[in-house]
């Protein structure tokens, strides 16, 4: 069994090497056709009008002894918590080029995150039936710019033309020089040996490197007309390794799907890494949530069959987990991995429906949407009545509003784009209300300090009281209010990074007069907490100050050297800042929100000819007055508004 990733840019050609993959492994009787809106993985109406994966697919098909379930992941860099969320749950991966447009910005964010993972991978570069197909200047691309140890795995012939075609080297020769460079005994062993190495030696060491992700074979073809398709399958029969699993074992699984049945019910895509889960086995998920599994389809040997139970190694689609979300573990959580493989999203939009009588009907229909993909985030502003959702682009933009359309019949707008900001403190600061003294009018005592917390930490809470001086309902409730109240800071941002310790607490405990009857007006309850924690937690941010940051890209921007000259004063205006730059080669930092800009001023500047990688590389302090982020909340830095909302006594 060997759970497989396809991956790529947009437009190398992923999809119709899935269709290639499939009919060659005589799972489909006919090649399925991006442009016809005719393949297997595109199954949304959207993705055929487009022609580009929105969603991944799993398809199922059998290379000799080898099961492989296939997943067809999105291109487009919009797309990326597609792909992110299936690396966790692959065995190897193949990551597509394409001869012609080579090695392109979103395969180097790819490669990266593959290499960090360790995930196995396999190089299939496509069309090279195409003209201006290269082989050389793209296996040197592979090297030079992804950086791999990349292992051609044989020659090319006819490039450019429909005759063209890949012939597999016979014996392993070839790919001893990039394999001793990796390998310190086989390395001494060519040096120092008077017998040449085997190749049954080498292309051992080829499947041990591969499977260690330390060297990346090389195959070209094309997905058209086929050409290479054989070898392909072969390499990755013998050269990625199989899933790997006790069905006997501790239950373990990730869920990295969720979908909508045509009755509206969830399901869920589970990889099971150990153990087995049965039809009727109640599932605990995390947050105390759980669910009984009514029904289990399974991908194997071609086809989604209902069985069950399925076991470690194998991915199946669960019904019955009404609460399940996407990146649930089932069972026991996999070990640590790393977490944001990808960049957050930084830019957000706020949604309008033409029809206003459509508002209800609109949160509902983002929600299901935000609930099958978690990095698009759901703003909701009650006090103005609006939603507004987190992006990685304006294709993403187009998307959601074709989608709202198409499946759930509404009809929306958008407003600008903005940039998405993040608050950091500046210092430490302290607030503490105390119980029946002015002016707190809730039944609770709250003190809090905040400090500045070591980057990417998060929100850390903290205890400087007795476990036993607070019920733990209401010290849940006082990290639970903090946690919200951070996602708008003093500017309206989010809070990131900090240390929150609560320094003080107090109630009153539960009360009642002679008759018996529990008395509010003298009992503290949650709800007391969770009203006072906000003003004492806006007051501490206020002591210890806050700096707006905005998010920054890095760019890599590649251009005829005579355009260099007219284009430096363009980057400038935009506030780029470029970090080096060499004939033909400009590569530095830029504002998130100005992307866009430079995206569409590029190709007057550069004759049509400047190629512009960007991903996000840091947050920067905003220079120039902090921008400001309308509140959705009832505003606890207004203490007379806030109180006029929420107190239950004035």
């Amino acid at each position: 069994m060997l759970n497989l990733g396809i991956l790529a840019h947009v437009d190398a050609g992923k999809t119709s090497l899935t269709e290639r993959l499939l009919y060659a492994a005589g799972a489909i009787d006919e090649v399925g056709s991006v442009d016809d809106g005719s393949t297997q993985t595109d199954s949304l109406a959207l993705e055929r009008q487009r022609g580009i994966t929105i969603k991944s697919a799993v398809v199922s098909f059998v290379i000799g002894d080898t099961t492989v379930n296939l997943i067809d992941t999105p291109g487009h860099p919009d797309f990326i918590a597609e792909v992110e969320r299936v690396l966790s749950v692959l065995d190897g991966a193949v990551l597509v080029v394409s001869a012609v447009e080579g090695v392109q910005a979103q395969t180097r964010v790819l490669m990266r995150t593959l290499r960090r993972l360790g995930i196995p991978t396999l190089v299939f570069v496509n069309k090279i039936d195409r003209r201006g197909a290269r082989h050389d200047g793209i296996l040197r691309e592979i090297s030079e710019k992804l950086p791999v140890a990349a292992v051609a795995m044989g020659a090319t012939a006819g490039l450019g033309t429909s005759a063209a075609s890949f012939t597999p080297f016979k014996g392993a020769a070839n790919f001893l020089e990039v394999l001793a460079e990796q390998s310190d005994a086989l390395l001494a062993a060519y040096v120092h040996d008077e017998e040449p190495i085997s190749d049954a030696r080498l292309r051992a060491e080829l499947v041990a490197q591969t499977g260690q992700a330390l060297a990346h074979p090389v195959f070209f073809g094309s997905a058209i007309t086929g050409a290479g398709v054989d070898a392909l399958m072969a390499g990755i029969e013998e050269l990625l390794p199989a899933a790997q699993g006790d069905p006997g074992g501790p239950l373990s699984g990730t869920v990295f799907k969720v979908e909508r049945g045509d009755a509206g019910e969830k399901i869920a895509y589970v990889r099971m890494f150990s153990g087995t889960v049965r039809t009727r086995d109640r599932l605990r998920l995390e947050d105390g949530r759980a669910g009984k599994v009514t029904a289990i389809s399974v991908f194997d040997r071609g086809t989604a069959a209902r069985e069950s139970e399925v076991t470690a190694g194998r991915i199946a689609r669960l019904w019955g987990l009404a609460d399940v979300r996407i990146g649930d573990a089932i069972g026991l959580p996999r070990k640590a991995e790393p977490q944001g493989h990808f960049a957050p999203p930084t830019l957000e939009t706020v949604v309008v429906p033409r029809d206003h009588a459509d508002k209800g009907a609109l949160h509902l229909a983002l929600a299901q949407l935000a609930e099958q993909d978690p990095l698009i985030g759901l703003r909701q502003d009650d006090l103005r009545q609006e939603v507004s959702v987190s992006l990685y682009g304006e294709v993403q933009k187009e998307v959601i509003q074709a989608t709202l359309m198409n499946d759930f019949g509404l009809d929306v707008t958008f407003r600008e784009t903005t940039t998405i900001c993040v608050e950091r403190l500046i210092g430490s600061g302290e607030a503490v209300e105390l119980i029946g003294k002015d002016p707190n009018p809730f039944l609770a005592t709250v003190g809090l300090r905040v400090e500045p917390g070591p980057p990417s930490s998060g929100v850390e809470f903290r205890l400087e009281v007795e476990l036993g001086s607070l019920p733990y309902s209401f010290m849940k409730t006082i990290e639970e209010t903090v946690r919200e109240t951070l996602r708008q800071g003093l500017h309206g941002w989010q809070v990131e990074d900090c240390v929150v310790t609560l320094t003080r607490s107090g109630y009153w405990a539960k009360q009642s007069h002679s008759g018996g009857v529990f008395d509010k007006s003298m009992s503290s309850t949650a709800g007391d907490f969770r009203n006072l924690t906000p003003l004492v937690l806006m007051s501490a941010l206020k002591r210890a100050g806050t700096r707006v940051f905005e998010p920054m890209h890095r760019f890599r921007l590649e251009l005829p050297a005579d355009t260099l000259g007219p284009l430096l004063p363009v980057l400038a205006r935009l506030g780029a800042v470029p970090l080096t730059r060499t004939p033909g080669l400009v590569e530095g930092e830029i504002p998130a929100a100005q992307v866009h800009d430079l995206e569409r001023q590029l190709p007057g500047l550069t004759r049509g000819e400047g190629v512009l990688e960007c991903d996000f590389h840091r947050y920067q302090p905003v220079r120039g007055p902090a921008p400001e982020r309308p509140r959705t909340d009832h505003n606890p830095l207004n203490r007379k508004e806030y109180l006029l909302h929420v107190v239950r006594r004035v």
